[in-house]
């Protein structure tokens, strides 16, 4: 007997019946979840890709605005100083930043050494060797 939605009523079937039917079961939400699975990523991916373009996007404007921003600066320091010297100013500032930035990435990548749980491992295998001979 089968349902208006084409599901069988079980309620007949014989235990031995309904048990044989748990391979075919496990199998299709197996089936189902490894597909519910793959439309995640490819939603996922779909979107983290747009999202990448966007902003890359942004960051392209954001590249062509920082030197937008230091023409103002200069414009606004020539009014009190000589055009040149305003420029070198902004220059001079725009160097200390840079150094500051670089010695702040320098620091960071001092730390990649410390903590390293591939040498952490290699350390605890080789005191085992040690304590087994």
């Amino acid at each position: 007997m089968t349902t208006p939605r084409g599901f069988r009523d079980k309620s007949d079937e014989s235990l031995l019946t309904l048990v044989g039917e748990i391979p075919e079961l496990v199998r299709n939400l197996v089936i189902a979840e490894f597909n519910s699975v793959k439309k995640w990523i490819a939603d996922t991916s779909k979107n983290a890709g747009f999202g990448a373009v966007w902003v890359v996007a942004a960051l392209f404007v954001l590249f062509w605005s920082i030197p937008v921003l230091g023409t103002v600066v200069i414009a606004v320091l020539s009014l009190w100083l000589e055009v040149w010297a305003s420029a070198l100013i902004v220059f001079g500032v725009l160097i200390v930043v840079a150094l500051f930035l670089a010695f702040m990435g320098y620091r960071r990548f001092k730390r990649i050494g410390k903590n390293n749980p591939v040498a952490s491992v290699s350390e605890d295998v080789r005191a085992v060797k040690e304590a087994i001979e």
